[in-house]
């Protein structure tokens, strides 16, 4: 049963992301975390690689602190929305800071190929190795 959940259960849509919750559950730095899926309504809308607007639904939900919440996207295998997504999420956390100053919102992207390779022991070196899209 997940302890820094706000779930007592964790469903993923992947083996990376059971792992992913997993690595959270053992992350003595952060308060909790949410697997994010449709029923908890956390989206924002996006353009796809098609043109159309289209949902995103962030992978995970992870409060750092109480006054810092980090949206963190797991990927397998990377395809052509994945870029699209982050630069999308990354406008959101700017818009989302611009607009409010109680909690700072940060996003994280997380490759599987990275992950395994690196195995970070705990959420702050999550944050210092996994930089990709954030130029």
């Amino acid at each position: 049963m997940p302890k820094r959940s706000v779930f007592n259960k964790i469903i993923g849509d992947s083996q990376l992301e059971l792992l992913f919750a997993g690595f959270l559950e053992n992350c003595a730095d952060i308060i909790s975390y949410v697997k994010n899926y449709y029923a908890v309504r956390f989206k924002i809308d996006y353009k796809n690689a098609s043109g159309d607007i289209s949902n995103y639904y962030p992978d995970f939900i992870v409060k750092k602190s109480f006054n810092e919440v980090y949206i963190v996207e797991t990927k397998g295998q990377e395809d052509l929305d994945a870029p699209l997504k982050i630069e999308r999420l990354k406008q959101w956390c700017a818009d989302i800071n611009a607009a409010q100053s109680d909690i700072k919102y940060d996003y994280i992207f997380v490759d599987e190929e990275s992950f395994e390779k690196f195995k970070p022991k705990s959420f702050e070196e999550l944050i210092r190795s996994f930089t990709k899209y954030k130029n």
